[in-house]
């Protein structure tokens, strides 16, 4: 985050044409999967005042369109790379094409899915908070487990599948998560 003169240069710059501006150059970063992103939400602060379509409301109609163009995509840069999912799926399209939805061989994985879902829906009927939490503590460092091992093999040519593996698991994380936090709003009411 150092070279935030450098992005912001770079994101004043990019042109409305510009359909696949690289992420992490916006940001003055290195593509990797870790990264810090209390840094990363203080760069994105910085550059969204920069780019703010108000700056250029006494612009011409073209110029205002290309802020509105710029900061869209500044925003959308930023909820890539905030997201450790969606920043695993965008470093894995940056080396090659990525499909959108595939089936996971991962019959490991997919039966720990079901036992969790099956936990899930106990935990449901049970309305246990205290419970739920257990549960949540032991999804996050399932989740973290993943992520520490995607970070070891995103480099690695050679575990291109196995990198790939590992961000269709974190998809599925992001999608427990979400029924576990409509779960918790359910048993708060």
């Amino acid at each position: 985050m150092a070279n935030v003169a450098a992005a912001k240069a770079l994101v004043c710059s990019m042109a409305h044409t510009q359909e696949h501006a690289d992420y992490f150059a916006m940001f003055g970063l290195q593509p990797a999967f870790m990264l810090d992103t209390a840094a990363l939400a203080v760069t994105y602060r910085e550059l969204a005042k920069d780019v703010h379509p108000d700056r250029f409301s006494s612009g011409s109609a073209a110029e205002q369109r290309q802020a509105v163009e710029r900061a869209a995509q500044l925003n959308e840069a930023f909820q890539t790379l905030k997201s450790p999912t969606q920043r695993a799926l965008y470093l894995l399209r940056r080396q090659a094409d990525l499909p959108e939805e595939t089936t996971i061989q991962d019959g490991e994985f997919l039966f720990q899915q079901m036992e969790w879902r099956e936990q899930l829906e106990t935990l449901q009927e049970q309305a246990d908070l205290d419970a739920l939490d257990v549960f949540v503590r032991e999804l996050k460092q399932a989740r973290q487990v993943v992520e520490t091992a995607f970070a070891d093999c995103i480099d690695d040519v050679q575990q291109r599948t196995q990198a790939e593996r590992l961000a269709r698991r974190m998809q599925f994380f992001d999608k427990m998560f979400y029924e576990v936090r409509q779960l918790e709003e359910r048993l708060d009411d």
